[in-house]
């Protein structure tokens, strides 16, 4: 999976609205004003970092080495992912699902898309 394929299966969530607020290198994903997403190109690499359960983040970084804790985030809850090939699409998008889902999960029951 490449930067343009995240950002596709990202943005085809319900309510999955981009911005830039740190700039233009990475791209932020919310649902109802709440992260879900990041994803960055830098060097010509990309990554995504995702919100996860913390027993499946830890499971997830000893499975792939292309999976390390979250990078300028809370390492319990949030893994990133390289997006260099080793990974593959389907546990990305997996994982992209499960980010949204926690993060809907979280919200008040009025407030859920």
């Amino acid at each position: 999976m490449d930067y343009q394929q995240a950002r596709s299966h990202i943005l085809s969530h319900p309510q999955s609205v981009e911005d830039f607020p740190f700039g233009p290198q990475t791209a932020v994903f919310r649902v109802r004003h709440k992260i879900f997403a990041l994803l960055s190109l830098e060097s010509g690499i990309a990554s995504v970092s995702l919100k996860c359960d913390p027993s499946e983040a830890l499971a997830l970084r000893d499975l792939f080495t292309a999976i390390i804790p979250g990078y300028h985030l809370n390492k319990k809850h949030w893994n990133t992912v390289i997006l260099d090939g080793t990974v593959p699409a389907g546990e990305i998008k997996r994982m992209i699902d499960n980010s949204y889902a926690l993060v809907i999960a979280g919200m008040p029951l009025n407030q859920r898309p």
